[in-house]
């Protein structure tokens, strides 16, 4: 229920700061029209206003620009070392495996192993190597 409050406390605050907002941009422009000024000035000040909003926007994309590009270059590299790593994790588990098989069929063709005992061998060997993978990337 709380999460819901505050959902419902962080929409009303966006509502109330949008409404604000506007609110300011329609009283702004209002008092400029209404102004005691001849319109040449008056529009002299318009142009100036948006002249300086322009090159405030301009500057803002800029630096939205290179923001995004940073993020993305900072999530390239991070899933490259994802990847790499999660690569180098499957083969070395799947040569553990393949170890573990080769032991396992060793023990059974073997005529002095019982093959209870080297399945029971097989299954630890198995077992070790995937807690040994667990707390590698507990870290």
């Amino acid at each position: 229920m709380s999460n819901r409050d505050d959902q419902s406390q962080n929409i009303n605050s966006k509502d109330f700061l949008i409404g604000s907002l506007i609110g300011g941009i329609v009283g702004a422009s209002m008092a400029l029209l209404f102004a005691p000024k001849s319109g040449k000035e008056l529009r002299g000040d318009l142009n100036q206003g948006a002249s300086y909003v322009r090159d405030r926007a301009s500057e803002w994309k800029d630096v939205a620009y290179e923001k995004g590009s940073e993020w993305k270059d900072y999530a390239m590299e991070t899933s490259t070392q994802l990847g790499q790593t999660f690569s180098e994790k499957s083969q070395d588990i799947g040569s553990r495996v393949k170890d573990a098989t080769k032991n396992f069929q060793d023990k059974v063709t073997s005529e002095n192993s019982d093959p209870e005992k080297a399945a029971e061998e097989v299954a630890q060997a198995i077992e070790k190597a995937a807690e040994e993978f667990e707390n590698q990337n507990k870290i």
